[in-house]
């Protein structure tokens, strides 16, 4: 190849690439730069007047109100149960998955089945099931001698009831990922502990999680961000009720601009959420980096 061909081979690859990547930068920066500059201004869309700039007074008035505080709050227990048994359980399923038996690929495709189903059907369906008259889980209740319960309209469980529905639809994901990483764990140190008299407990703790480590880091980033986020199945399944019990953040920044018409204090909203979101995530690189030098 010549020199002026190899030239033109390199400068075509920037053609090709560069719109791209410009494009993909565009769509991820312009909302955020968007949204930070809207922050700071006061805009009610149905007052049908300019923006106007009021510095950081959305962000004092958040931090005022007690809504707010809640919301956060609600969020990070929202995550932080969902994640902390969707984790132990994945690797639980996982380890199980990891042996030969009848029927392993039809075990595995019934457990991948929340994971395809659409969010907002699957809040719908659930919303049914948890239905306090007709529901079927009320059903089975009361035919056993147990109460009525209104899962989603006693402030007290409400919360609990859409952590068991996440808990549910994302609990393969996490197995998934732990999976993949059993295929990766060489056999060795396994035929090794077989020989030393280990039990199987033993080789569990002291082999197979400590080899997982790396994965199970990668599994609970993927799963805590998108935690933090989530929206659908809750607006599908409560919109936040009853009265403020399930609001996280999402639901909060999407009522303000949506009901409210308070789009600066939306944005405002939103903005500390990614920047909370962005900080944990860090913190869980910086952890994951850390265990794997120390290891």
């Amino acid at each position: 190849m010549s020199k002026v061909a190899k030239w033109m081979d390199r400068k075509l690859n920037y053609v090709f690439t560069v719109p791209t990547i410009l494009f993909v930068l565009g769509m991820v920066l312009f909302p955020i730069i968007y949204t930070f500059i809207l922050s700071f201004h006061s805009w009610r869309l149905s007052a049908n007047i300019p923006w106007e700039f009021i510095g950081g007074d959305n962000y004092t008035n958040l931090f005022g109100e007690s809504r707010f505080i809640d919301a956060v709050w609600r969020t990070f227990l929202f995550a932080g149960i969902a994640l902390v048994i969707e984790v132990i359980l994945g690797i639980a399923i996982a380890l199980f998955l990891n042996h030969t038996f009848f029927g392993k690929n039809l075990v595995k495709t019934v457990f991948l089945l929340p994971m395809v189903a659409t969010p907002v059907a699957i809040g719908m369906v659930w919303k049914l099931i948890y239905e306090p008259n007709i529901g079927i889980l009320n059903t089975v209740i009361r035919d056993l001698g147990g109460p009525k319960t209104d899962w989603l309209g006693n402030s007290n469980i409400a919360l609990y009831s859409l952590v068991f529905v996440d808990i549910w639809q994302w609990t393969p994901f996490v197995m998934l990922i732990i999976l993949a990483g059993l295929t990766s764990i060489p056999t060795d140190p396994f035929e090794s502990a077989m020989i030393d008299g280990a039990s199987r407990w033993q080789t569990i703790r002291k082999i197979t999680l400590p080899l997982l480590r790396p994965t199970i880091f990668t599994a609970v980033l993927l799963r805590l961000i998108d935690v933090l986020k989530t929206f659908d199945i809750i607006y599908s399944m409560t919109q936040g009720g009853p009265g403020f019990a399930t609001e996280t953040m999402n639901i909060l920044s999407f009522r303000q601009a949506f009901e409210f018409m308070q789009f600066g204090q939306s944005s405002a909203t939103l903005i500390l959420f990614f920047v909370i979101v962005m900080s944990i995530a860090a913190l869980t690189i910086k952890l994951k980096s850390k265990s794997e030098v120390d290891f």
